[in-house]
C-alpha cells in the first residue's frame, strides 16, 4: 500500500479563459495539462474539465481508479458540502446557479471522491503549502487575472467563512465606479480584472476615440479575448491605453491592499494570478509602492511577494487540500 508521501491526488484550476490540471504524488506534479474554457454553457466547461484531468492523468501514466481524490478550485459561490458552484460571472453557465460541478465531474471518473472550493482560496493554499507562502502563518494571496480572487491564511488555518471568505475582488474602492462583472459599481474587480479592463478599453476606444493597439495585438496572436500575454506585449510598445488601464489596477489593488492590512495585520501579501504572475516582480512591487502610504502602522509592513508555483499554484492547491 501506498505511503501518505505516494498518495496520488489530481486538482482543478478553473478561470475565465483556461482550465490547469494536474496529478500528483504527494507534493509533486507528476502530471498536467491545459484546455482554454468553453464559452458555450456549464455542460461544456465540466467536459472540458473532465477531458483535461483524463489527460493528466495519462501524462502520469496511472489509471483513474489510481487516484485517492480530485481537488477542484473554482471562481463563485462554493457550497463546500454540495459541491455545487453559482454567481460567477466570468465563466459561462456559471453566472447564476448552483451547477452541481463536484457530483457531475465525480460521475465522469467513476465515483472518485471530489472535493471543490474557490479557485484563489486553493491557489493561496497551494502557496501556503508547497510555495512563497511556507514560511508564514499570517497571509493574503491576491489573484488577479479574468477577475480578481483572494484568500486568508489566519493563525496557521486556511479560511473559508461560509464558502467567500477571502474576496477581496468585490471590495469597494470606488463608490459608484466602474461597473463590475457582478452588477456592482466600484469593486477592484472592476479595476484590475482583465475581463473588465477590455471593457474598459473598449469603451475608451468607441466613446472616447483613443486608439490603442491592444485588440489588435489580440487579434494577431489569434485571440478573441485580451489575455494577460496581450496586456504584457501592448505595455512593451507603450501602448497609451494599457498603460493607464495598468495603472489604475495599481492604484486599486494599492488601496484595496492597504486596507486589509489594516484590519488583518497579515506576515505577507502574495500576488499572483494571470496577469499578476505575467507582469511579474515588477507589478508587485509597484502594488507594493501604492499600498505602503496607506498603511496605518507603515513601520511594520507585510513582505510582498510574486507566487512560486505560477499557473500551476490552483491546480497544485486543489489537489494538496482534496488529500489532505
Amino acid at each position: 500500500m501506498a505511503g501518505p508521501s505516494e498518495r496520488l491526488t489530481a486538482g482543478v484550476d478553473l478561470g475565465g479563459t483556461k482550465i490547469q490540471t494536474v496529478v500528483m504524488r504527494g507534493q509533486e506534479v507528476v502530471g498536467s495539462a491545459r484546455r482554454e474554457t468553453p464559452g458555450t454553457g456549464a455542460d461544456a466547461v465540466i467536459a472540458t474539465m473532465v477531458d483535461s484531468l483524463k489527460a493528466s492523468i495519462a501524462a502520469a501514466g496511472i489509471r483513474t481508479a489510481d487516484l485517492a481524490a480530485v481537488g477542484i478550485g473554482s471562481p463563485g459561490t462554493i457550497d463546500l458540502d454540495a459541491g455545487t458552484v453559482g454567481n460567477s460571472p466570468n465563466v459561462h453557465g456559471f453566472e447564476t446557479g448552483p451547477v452541481a460541478v463536484g457530483p457531475a465531474v465525480s460521475r465522469a471518473l467513476g465515483g472518485v471522491s471530489v472535493r471543490i472550493d474557490n479557485d484563489v482560496r486553493t491557489a493561496v493554499y497551494g502557496e501556503w503549502k508547497c510555495g512563497a507562502g511556507r514560511p508564514y502563518r499570517d497571509l493574503l494571496g491576491v489573484f488577479v487575472g479574468t477577475g480578481v480572487g483572494g484568500g486568508l491564511v489566519l493563525d496557521g488555518e486556511l479560511r473559508e467563512g461560509h464558502g467567500a471568505a477571502g474576496e477581496i475582488g468585490h471590495t469597494i474602492v470606488k463608490d459608484q465606479g466602474r461597473r463590475c462583472g457582478c452588477g456592482k459599481r466600484g469593486c477592484l474587480e472592476a479595476y484590475a480584472g482583465r475581463q473588465r479592463m477590455e471593457v474598459t478599453a473598449r469603451r475608451w476606444q468607441d466613446a472616447r476615440g483613443r486608439s490603442t493597439e491592444l485588440f489588435r495585438i489580440m487579434r494577431r496572436r489569434g485571440r478573441d479575448r485580451v489575455t494577460s500575454g496581450t496586456i504584457a506585449v501592448a505595455l512593451e510598445i507603450g501602448d497609451e491605453v494599457t498603460i493607464r488601464l495598468i495603472d489604475r489596477a495599481v492604484w486599486a489593488l494599492g488601496l484595496a491592499l492597504a486596507n486589509a492590512q489594516n484590519l488583518l495585520d497579515l506576515q505577507a501579501i502574495i500576488v499572483g494570478g494571470g496577469l499578476g504572475d505575467r507582469l511579474g516582480e515588477p507589478f508587485v512591487h509597484r502594488v507594493q509602492a501604492a499600498a505602503t502610504p496607506r498603511l496605518h502602522v507603515p513601520e511594520r509592513p507585510p513582505v510582498f511577494l510574486p507566487t512560486e508555483l505560477g499557473d500551476l499554484g490552483g491546480a497544485v492547491g486543489a489537489a494538496v487540500l482534496a488529500g489532505s
